[in-house]
């Protein structure tokens, strides 16, 4: 059983390491001809639905867990930068990475990934103009937080490597993690068991697994692994797609980071938001 296991773990942490380095390279040189400073003009643009476009790709192109969003987010506040404008970046930041997204495309599949990105992208774009017509912008401190560089240098290979290479230290390790867990699932636990306890008829899991993503912080790179031996072992989608939104959209780190930039009453809002976000859209995959 436990060779067994072993070949599993060595078999899915290949497939994501081979994943991951081209991905995240490909992306890096990409990310060369990425006009930033446009990008930025275009969020203060008049036009509020083509600005919350330009979020949700400005979003997508900086692959930021949820902590190293805030550095992002104290930026844009600083530079006056509308408020609802800001807030579709913080929900959408650290569940559009480029690179997990695709990797997401090849394990889970390519109509789970759509369907996430829309779900995932129209709730953000919902959640941060509904807090800023609620009038949450009253709810920022007076705070200066360092640790934003806006990414202004050329396209070169020498550049692209570094980033893959420092991207691999701060987010391969939870994927392996994700690997090693998904493998002792699929080695040691029974199908029947799983299927049966947690498979479609447990609709009553989404709202738990959403709540419960949250403090557990586990990265979307450690979950696609695990998700993957899940549903394959029987496990509803639901649940699984719930506690994948959640616990990338929000963990306890950056709820205590959000505590030094914004008020009590915005952190409890941003927190619900995100389970809420997360739960519907565990139903709608429910559903589908």
């Amino acid at each position: 059983m436990w060779m067994e296991t072993l070949k599993n773990f060595l078999w899915i942490a290949f497939e994501l390491t081979v994943l991951f380095v081209v991905i995240s390279f490909v992306i890096s040189l990409l990310q060369g001809y990425i006009p930033y400073e446009k990008i930025e003009k275009k969020l203060v643009g008049k036009n509020k639905l083509l600005a919350a476009f330009f979020a949700l790709f400005f979003a997508f192109i900086t692959p930021f867990c949820s902590c190293s969003t805030i550095p992002v987010v104290v930026n844009m506040l600083k530079q006056k930068l509308p408020f609802n404008i800001v807030m579709i970046f913080l929900f959408a930041s650290p569940v559009l990475d480029p690179t997990i997204l695709t990797i997401m495309g090849v394990i889970l599949g390519w109509k789970v990934t759509i369907i996430y990105t829309i779900l995932t992208s129209v709730f953000s774009v919902v959640i941060g103009f509904t807090l800023g017509a609620l009038g949450f912008e009253r709810a920022i401190k007076n705070v200066v937080m360092s640790g934003y560089n806006e990414k202004n240098q050329k396209f070169n290979f020498q550049l692209a490597f570094k980033e893959t290479w420092d991207l691999m230290k701060s987010v391969y390790p939870y994927l392996l993690l994700g690997a090693g867990i998904g493998a002792v699932i699929h080695g040691t636990v029974p199908t029947e068991w799983i299927s049966g306890a947690f498979g479609k008829d447990a609709w009553w899991l989404i709202p738990i697994a959403a709540i419960v993503g949250v403090p557990l912080y586990i990265r979307l790179s450690s979950m696609i692994p695990i998700s993957q031996i899940l549903i394959a072992k029987g496990m509803a989608l639901g649940p699984v797609m719930a506690m994948m939104i959640s616990s990338a959209g929000a963990s306890l780190p950056e709820v205590i980071l959000l505590k030094s930039i914004f008020k009590k009453e915005l952190v409890i809002t941003f927190v619900l938001s995100v389970i809420t976000m997360s739960t519907i859209s565990g139903f709608v995959f429910y559903l589908i």
